[in-house]
Protein backbone atom coordinates (compact mmCIF):
# COMPACT_ATOMS: atom_id res chain seq x y z
CA UNK A 1 0.00 0.00 0.00
CA UNK A 2 1.34 3.87 -0.64
CA UNK A 3 -0.48 6.38 2.15
CA UNK A 4 -2.99 3.42 3.39
CA UNK A 5 -3.94 3.72 -0.57
CA UNK A 6 -4.52 0.22 -2.56
CA UNK A 7 -2.62 0.12 -5.33
CA UNK A 8 -2.07 -1.74 -8.35
CA UNK A 9 0.22 -1.08 -11.44
CA UNK A 10 -1.15 -2.61 -15.35
CA UNK A 11 0.62 -3.04 -17.76
CA UNK A 12 -0.31 -3.80 -21.19
CA UNK A 13 1.95 -6.44 -23.50
CA UNK A 14 2.40 -7.42 -26.85
CA UNK A 15 5.30 -9.25 -27.51
CA UNK A 16 7.65 -8.30 -24.90
CA UNK A 17 9.32 -11.42 -23.52
CA UNK A 18 12.74 -9.85 -23.62
CA UNK A 19 11.96 -6.81 -21.38
CA UNK A 20 8.74 -7.64 -19.26
CA UNK A 21 10.53 -9.67 -16.42
CA UNK A 22 12.98 -6.70 -15.89
CA UNK A 23 9.64 -4.26 -15.88
CA UNK A 24 7.93 -7.03 -13.14
CA UNK A 25 11.24 -7.10 -10.87
CA UNK A 26 11.07 -3.50 -10.61
CA UNK A 27 8.01 -2.39 -9.62
CA UNK A 28 8.22 -1.14 -6.46
CA UNK A 29 7.48 -3.05 -3.39
CA UNK A 30 4.46 -0.96 -2.20
CA UNK A 31 2.45 -2.04 -5.20
CA UNK A 32 -0.38 -4.58 -4.23
CA UNK A 33 -1.31 -6.02 -7.54
CA UNK A 34 0.58 -5.97 -10.79
CA UNK A 35 -2.12 -6.21 -13.67
CA UNK A 36 -0.66 -8.04 -16.89
CA UNK A 37 -2.32 -8.57 -19.99
CA UNK A 38 -1.10 -10.25 -22.58
CA UNK A 39 -2.48 -8.79 -25.53
CA UNK A 40 -2.46 -12.43 -28.27
CA UNK A 41 1.50 -12.04 -28.03
CA UNK A 42 3.27 -14.48 -30.40
CA UNK A 43 6.01 -14.68 -28.23
CA UNK A 44 6.93 -16.13 -24.67
CA UNK A 45 5.29 -12.69 -23.30
CA UNK A 46 2.79 -15.26 -21.34
CA UNK A 47 5.54 -17.86 -20.16
CA UNK A 48 7.85 -15.39 -18.65
CA UNK A 49 5.02 -13.51 -16.83
CA UNK A 50 4.04 -16.87 -15.42
CA UNK A 51 7.41 -17.18 -14.36
CA UNK A 52 7.33 -14.17 -12.10
CA UNK A 53 4.32 -15.27 -10.61
CA UNK A 54 5.45 -18.26 -8.74
CA UNK A 55 8.26 -15.82 -7.24
CA UNK A 56 5.79 -13.48 -5.97
CA UNK A 57 2.53 -15.60 -4.80
CA UNK A 58 -0.26 -14.02 -5.63
CA UNK A 59 0.74 -10.00 -6.63
CA UNK A 60 1.10 -10.74 -10.51
CA UNK A 61 -2.44 -11.48 -12.12
CA UNK A 62 -2.00 -12.23 -15.72
CA UNK A 63 -5.17 -12.22 -18.28
CA UNK A 64 -4.88 -13.20 -21.60
CA UNK A 65 -6.37 -12.17 -24.54
CA UNK A 66 -7.11 -14.47 -27.20
CA UNK A 67 -7.05 -11.88 -30.35
CA UNK A 68 -5.10 -9.02 -30.52
CA UNK A 69 -6.79 -5.56 -29.21
CA UNK A 70 -4.19 -3.06 -29.27
CA UNK A 71 -2.77 -1.18 -26.57
CA UNK A 72 -6.47 0.96 -25.67
CA UNK A 73 -7.86 -2.36 -25.89
CA UNK A 74 -5.50 -3.70 -23.26
CA UNK A 75 -5.09 -0.69 -21.03
CA UNK A 76 -8.92 -0.87 -20.92
CA UNK A 77 -9.04 -4.60 -19.61
CA UNK A 78 -6.74 -3.46 -16.85
CA UNK A 79 -8.67 -0.85 -15.60
CA UNK A 80 -11.68 -3.06 -15.53
CA UNK A 81 -10.28 -5.12 -13.26
CA UNK A 82 -8.62 -2.83 -11.11
CA UNK A 83 -12.04 -1.10 -10.83
CA UNK A 84 -13.73 -4.46 -10.63
CA UNK A 85 -11.22 -5.88 -7.83
CA UNK A 86 -11.16 -2.56 -4.80
CA UNK A 87 -7.92 -0.95 -6.47
CA UNK A 88 -7.97 2.46 -5.20
CA UNK A 89 -5.10 3.84 -7.55
CA UNK A 90 -3.77 2.28 -10.93
CA UNK A 91 -0.84 3.26 -12.17
CA UNK A 92 -0.11 2.45 -16.51
CA UNK A 93 3.35 1.05 -17.35
CA UNK A 94 4.59 0.27 -20.87
CA UNK A 95 5.73 -3.54 -20.47
CA UNK A 96 9.65 -2.50 -22.46
CA UNK A 97 10.87 -1.08 -19.62
CA UNK A 98 11.08 2.99 -20.58
CA UNK A 99 9.63 4.09 -17.51
CA UNK A 100 11.44 4.99 -14.13
CA UNK A 101 9.78 2.75 -11.28
CA UNK A 102 11.83 5.63 -9.25
CA UNK A 103 8.96 8.09 -10.95
CA UNK A 104 5.91 6.38 -9.30
CA UNK A 105 5.87 7.90 -6.10
CA UNK A 106 5.61 11.24 -7.69
CA UNK A 107 2.81 10.22 -10.03
CA UNK A 108 0.82 9.09 -7.32
CA UNK A 109 1.36 11.95 -4.61
CA UNK A 110 -1.37 14.36 -6.13
CA UNK A 111 -3.36 11.56 -6.34
CA UNK A 112 -3.34 9.71 -3.09
CA UNK A 113 -3.78 12.95 -1.47
CA UNK A 114 -6.66 13.38 -3.66
CA UNK A 115 -5.28 17.05 -5.27
CA UNK A 116 -6.21 15.70 -9.02
CA UNK A 117 -7.82 13.02 -10.25
CA UNK A 118 -5.53 11.97 -12.82
CA UNK A 119 -1.61 12.23 -12.56
CA UNK A 120 -0.05 11.69 -15.90
CA UNK A 121 3.68 11.80 -16.48
CA UNK A 122 6.05 14.33 -19.11
CA UNK A 123 8.53 13.77 -20.21
CA UNK A 124 9.41 17.25 -22.18
CA UNK A 125 9.97 18.99 -19.14
CA UNK A 126 13.11 17.26 -18.70
CA UNK A 127 15.88 19.46 -20.18
CA UNK A 128 17.31 15.88 -21.19
CA UNK A 129 14.34 15.32 -23.40
CA UNK A 130 15.77 16.64 -26.73
CA UNK A 131 19.11 14.83 -25.97
CA UNK A 132 17.71 11.57 -24.92
CA UNK A 133 14.70 11.02 -27.39
CA UNK A 134 14.76 10.35 -30.71
CA UNK A 135 14.12 13.78 -32.30
CA UNK A 136 11.76 12.45 -34.91
CA UNK A 137 9.75 10.99 -32.04
CA UNK A 138 9.88 14.11 -30.18
CA UNK A 139 8.69 16.37 -32.67
CA UNK A 140 5.73 14.15 -33.59
CA UNK A 141 4.85 14.17 -29.68
CA UNK A 142 5.34 17.92 -29.57
CA UNK A 143 2.81 18.31 -32.63
CA UNK A 144 0.27 15.43 -31.29
CA UNK A 145 0.74 17.08 -27.63
CA UNK A 146 -0.36 20.62 -29.10
CA UNK A 147 -3.47 19.26 -31.00
CA UNK A 148 -4.70 17.34 -27.74
CA UNK A 149 -4.34 20.42 -25.33
CA UNK A 150 -6.66 21.93 -28.28
CA UNK A 151 -9.01 18.88 -28.01
CA UNK A 152 -9.20 17.94 -24.63
CA UNK A 153 -9.65 21.09 -22.38
CA UNK A 154 -6.02 20.55 -20.42
CA UNK A 155 -4.22 23.58 -21.51
CA UNK A 156 -1.74 23.39 -18.98
CA UNK A 157 -0.67 19.67 -19.89
CA UNK A 158 1.77 18.73 -22.73
CA UNK A 159 3.38 14.96 -23.83
CA UNK A 160 -0.24 13.50 -24.73
CA UNK A 161 1.31 10.26 -25.65
CA UNK A 162 3.27 9.82 -22.75
CA UNK A 163 1.34 6.07 -21.09
CA UNK A 164 3.17 6.56 -17.35
CA UNK A 165 -0.25 8.02 -15.59
CA UNK A 166 -1.97 6.99 -12.00
CA UNK A 167 -5.36 6.99 -11.81
CA UNK A 168 -7.92 6.95 -9.12
CA UNK A 169 -10.90 4.98 -8.52
CA UNK A 170 -13.79 7.80 -9.36
CA UNK A 171 -12.31 8.01 -12.61
CA UNK A 172 -12.51 4.59 -13.11
CA UNK A 173 -15.55 3.73 -12.03
CA UNK A 174 -17.05 6.75 -14.63
CA UNK A 175 -14.62 6.05 -17.48
CA UNK A 176 -16.85 4.10 -20.12
CA UNK A 177 -13.56 1.85 -21.01
CA UNK A 178 -15.13 -0.30 -23.48
CA UNK A 179 -16.11 2.66 -25.32
CA UNK A 180 -11.86 4.29 -25.40
CA UNK A 181 -10.08 3.82 -28.24
CA UNK A 182 -8.44 1.30 -28.69
CA UNK A 183 -5.23 2.26 -30.07
CA UNK A 184 -1.79 4.16 -29.61
CA UNK A 185 -5.03 7.51 -29.42
CA UNK A 186 -5.83 5.82 -25.96
CA UNK A 187 -4.11 8.99 -24.24
CA UNK A 188 -5.39 10.97 -26.43
CA UNK A 189 -8.82 10.06 -26.24
CA UNK A 190 -8.76 9.30 -22.29
CA UNK A 191 -7.58 12.76 -21.38
CA UNK A 192 -10.84 13.88 -23.56
CA UNK A 193 -13.05 11.81 -21.68
CA UNK A 194 -12.04 12.83 -18.08
CA UNK A 195 -12.19 16.76 -19.22
CA UNK A 196 -16.21 16.05 -20.32
CA UNK A 197 -16.31 14.75 -16.78
CA UNK A 198 -14.50 17.42 -14.88
CA UNK A 199 -11.33 15.32 -13.36
CA UNK A 200 -8.65 17.22 -12.14
CA UNK A 201 -5.26 16.37 -14.55
CA UNK A 202 -1.83 17.14 -13.43
CA UNK A 203 1.51 16.85 -15.03
CA UNK A 204 5.00 15.16 -13.15
CA UNK A 205 7.87 15.26 -14.29
CA UNK A 206 9.20 12.02 -15.25
CA UNK A 207 12.91 10.58 -16.52
CA UNK A 208 12.62 9.69 -20.49
CA UNK A 209 14.20 6.04 -20.81
CA UNK A 210 15.65 4.81 -24.40
CA UNK A 211 18.07 3.00 -25.53
CA UNK A 212 17.53 0.28 -22.88
CA UNK A 213 16.84 -2.70 -25.13
CA UNK A 214 12.99 -1.58 -25.86
CA UNK A 215 11.83 -2.68 -29.85
CA UNK A 216 9.25 0.09 -30.80
CA UNK A 217 7.55 -0.25 -34.35
CA UNK A 218 5.57 3.16 -33.71
CA UNK A 219 6.74 6.16 -35.74
CA UNK A 220 5.16 9.46 -34.46
CA UNK A 221 5.50 11.73 -37.67
CA UNK A 222 4.01 8.73 -39.63
CA UNK A 223 1.18 8.53 -37.12
CA UNK A 224 0.47 12.08 -36.65
CA UNK A 225 -2.43 12.29 -40.12
CA UNK A 226 -4.16 9.21 -38.57
CA UNK A 227 -4.03 10.52 -35.00
CA UNK A 228 -4.88 14.26 -36.08
CA UNK A 229 -8.17 13.25 -37.50
CA UNK A 230 -8.96 11.17 -34.15
CA UNK A 231 -8.26 14.14 -32.30
CA UNK A 232 -10.05 16.14 -34.39
CA UNK A 233 -13.28 13.58 -33.34
CA UNK A 234 -12.71 13.78 -30.21
CA UNK A 235 -12.71 17.57 -30.27
CA UNK A 236 -16.18 17.59 -31.68
CA UNK A 237 -17.14 15.16 -29.50
CA UNK A 238 -16.40 17.00 -25.95
CA UNK A 239 -17.64 19.97 -28.15
CA UNK A 240 -20.95 18.68 -28.08
CA UNK A 241 -21.37 16.73 -24.98
CA UNK A 242 -19.48 19.05 -22.60
CA UNK A 243 -20.57 22.60 -24.22
CA UNK A 244 -23.89 21.53 -25.55
CA UNK A 245 -25.38 18.90 -23.48
CA UNK A 246 -24.11 18.83 -20.01
CA UNK A 247 -23.41 22.53 -19.87
CA UNK A 248 -24.11 25.19 -22.70
CA UNK A 249 -21.39 27.28 -23.03
CA UNK A 250 -21.12 30.23 -26.10
CA UNK A 251 -17.94 29.35 -26.66
CA UNK A 252 -19.42 26.49 -29.61
CA UNK A 253 -20.43 29.49 -31.79
CA UNK A 254 -17.01 31.27 -31.74
CA UNK A 255 -15.44 27.71 -32.90
CA UNK A 256 -18.30 27.13 -35.12
CA UNK A 257 -18.17 30.29 -36.87
CA UNK A 258 -13.90 30.03 -37.02
CA UNK A 259 -14.80 27.02 -38.83
CA UNK A 260 -16.99 28.39 -41.65
CA UNK A 261 -14.76 31.48 -41.96
CA UNK A 262 -11.62 29.62 -42.52
CA UNK A 263 -12.53 26.60 -43.72
CA UNK A 264 -15.71 27.73 -46.27
CA UNK A 265 -15.46 31.19 -46.72
CA UNK A 266 -12.00 32.05 -47.35
CA UNK A 267 -11.07 28.81 -49.42
CA UNK A 268 -14.04 30.40 -51.91
CA UNK A 269 -13.19 33.98 -51.95
CA UNK A 270 -9.19 32.69 -52.63
CA UNK A 271 -10.39 30.57 -55.75
CA UNK A 272 -12.76 33.02 -56.75
CA UNK A 273 -9.75 36.18 -56.76
CA UNK A 274 -7.73 34.03 -58.47
CA UNK A 275 -10.19 33.40 -61.03
CA UNK A 276 -11.22 36.80 -61.64
CA UNK A 277 -6.95 37.92 -61.94
CA UNK A 278 -5.84 35.16 -63.58
CA UNK A 279 -8.64 34.19 -66.18
CA UNK A 280 -11.03 37.38 -66.46
CA UNK A 281 -9.76 41.10 -65.70
CA UNK A 282 -5.89 40.23 -65.11
CA UNK A 283 -6.01 41.97 -61.75
CA UNK A 284 -6.84 41.26 -58.00
CA UNK A 285 -10.36 42.80 -57.34
CA UNK A 286 -10.22 45.13 -54.45
CA UNK A 287 -13.42 43.83 -52.63
CA UNK A 288 -12.84 40.41 -52.73
CA UNK A 289 -9.43 41.03 -51.12
CA UNK A 290 -10.89 42.57 -48.52
CA UNK A 291 -13.60 40.25 -48.11
CA UNK A 292 -10.88 37.64 -48.20
CA UNK A 293 -8.59 39.66 -45.19
CA UNK A 294 -12.05 40.68 -43.50
CA UNK A 295 -12.95 36.65 -43.18
CA UNK A 296 -9.29 35.90 -42.36
CA UNK A 297 -9.02 38.15 -39.37
CA UNK A 298 -12.88 37.80 -38.02
CA UNK A 299 -12.31 33.67 -38.53
CA UNK A 300 -8.71 33.92 -36.51
CA UNK A 301 -10.20 36.25 -33.84
CA UNK A 302 -13.32 34.31 -33.49
CA UNK A 303 -10.49 30.92 -33.07
CA UNK A 304 -8.70 32.69 -30.71
CA UNK A 305 -11.51 33.80 -28.81
CA UNK A 306 -12.39 29.94 -28.47
CA UNK A 307 -9.47 29.09 -27.09
CA UNK A 308 -9.38 31.72 -24.75
CA UNK A 309 -13.21 31.24 -23.24
CA UNK A 310 -11.73 27.25 -23.19
CA UNK A 311 -8.95 27.83 -21.28
CA UNK A 312 -10.74 29.90 -18.63
CA UNK A 313 -13.50 27.41 -18.27
CA UNK A 314 -11.03 24.70 -17.19
CA UNK A 315 -8.70 26.56 -15.20
CA UNK A 316 -9.97 24.37 -12.11
CA UNK A 317 -9.26 21.13 -13.49
CA UNK A 318 -5.62 21.91 -13.04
Amino acid sequence: MYQQKYIGVVIPAYNEAKQIRRVLETVPPFVDKIVVVDDASTDETSQVVEECQHQTSDRIVLIRHAVNQGVGGAVSTCFKWCRDHGIEVAVTMDADAQMDPDDMPALLEPVVTEEVDYAKGNRLISGEAWRIMPKVRYLGNAVLSLLTKIASGYWHVADSQCGYAAINRQALKTIEWDETHQGYGRPNDLLVRLNIHGFRVRDVPVRPLYNVGEESGVHPIRMIPALSLLILRLFLMRMIRKYVILDFHPLVFFYALSAILLLIVAPVLTGRMFWIWLAVEGKIPAINALALMFSVVTGLQFLLFAMWFDMDYNTHLK
